[in-house]
């Protein structure tokens, strides 16, 4: 990709992000998260309806009657997009490759940061840390973050989510949201060999890995952790086109199969819903929230009922 092309890749991803926040986002990411504390704003005499566990019993001692202390909340947020650029984020079966989808994506989480006034940080890994930008605010830096998305060039073909949460624990010394885009495709969860084995019934349902769901939890102790799990639908239905082989984009381990054979797709159907359907359940232990987003289909109404179903658990 030339330099021109490239800016008006980024140019029209900012273009296009810009207006899905204005148009659709409105002002549900404002109020989708806390915080990093609250901030002392007033002290002032206890009225009828006021929270009793307000009360400041120190002042309400001193003067004889009872006051409360009012807080507002310190809104300034940082936001990390922990973006998972492996080898099988290449693939895409409509217009555009998962990693353009989660440039997308990302680029619009970015805008709506930007656009509250928080700060925002990318973290690009694959089964290593490929590149870390630290958090800003500004314009400048959100296409600086899109330019990086779409042309960044990794050395490495795997994924290692622990590793990346597990360096992101160890550089953020404040409480953050960490939107981790990824599509849950590693050797454990879902490759070549395993699908093999699955489809003669030779092994047990993948799962995202033990070691992946414990390390979420753990990272969601420290942060606010959001999952968008980015699924292509060809990645679960085989299409009648005779003899095809699938390629394990991160191994490049090879499955040749008849596809032109009806119990061959129903198994290869059979064998993904199983793996999203336990990877749901191992995500949902965790009490992480997770959102699956289908490449094939609009994401920003799916956002935007997120954060309004967030905000109503806040309310709540």
């Amino acid at each position: 990709m030339t330099v021109t092309e490239l800016l008006e890749s980024v140019r029209r991803v900012e273009v296009r992000t810009n207006r899905l926040v204005n148009d659709t986002m409105g002002g549900a990411y404002l109020s989708g998260f806390k915080g990093r504390g609250m901030d002392f704003e007033e002290l002032r005499e206890y009225m009828p309806g006021d929270d009793v566990r307000d009360i400041d019993w120190n002042v309400t001692h001193r003067l004889g009657r009872p006051f409360v202390k009012r807080f507002r909340e310190e809104r300034e947020l940082t936001a990390v997009l922990a973006v998972d650029v492996s080898a099988s984020s290449r693939f895409g079966s409509a217009k555009r490759t998962k990693r353009e989808f989660a440039a997308e994506v990302a680029a619009t989480l970015a805008l709506s940061a930007a656009k509250n006034g928080d700060k925002v940080a990318l973290l690009l890994f694959t089964d290593e840390v490929e590149l870390f930008v630290p958090p800003r605010k500004g314009r400048r830096h959100i296409l600086r973050l899109v330019r990086e998305m779409l042309m960044f060039q990794p050395q490495k073909r795997g994924t290692d989510i622990s590793r990346a949460l597990g360096f992101l624990n160890h550089v953020l010394n404040r409480r953050a949201i960490v939107f981790l885009l990824t599509d849950f495709l590693h050797t454990d969860a879902g490759g070549a060999s395993v699908l093999a084995n699955r489809l003669v019934g030779t092994s047990a349902p993948p799962t995202a890995g033990r070691d992946v769901i414990a390390d979420l939890g753990l990272t969601n102790t420290c942060h606010d952790v959001v999952c968008l799990h980015l699924h292509d639908p060809r990645e679960s239905v085989l299409p009648d086109a005779g003899l095809v082989t699938i390629e394990d984009a991160e191994t490049g381990e090879l499955l040749e199969l008849d596809s032109g054979r009806g119990a061959v797709r129903e198994k290869f159907a059979s064998v993904n819903a199983g793996r999203l359907a336990e990877l749901d359940r191992s995500l949902n232990r965790t009490g992480v929230d997770t959102l699956r987003l289908n490449t094939t289909e609009p994401f920003a109404p799916v956002l935007q009922r997120f954060f309004e179903i967030r905000r109503g658990r806040r309310r709540g």
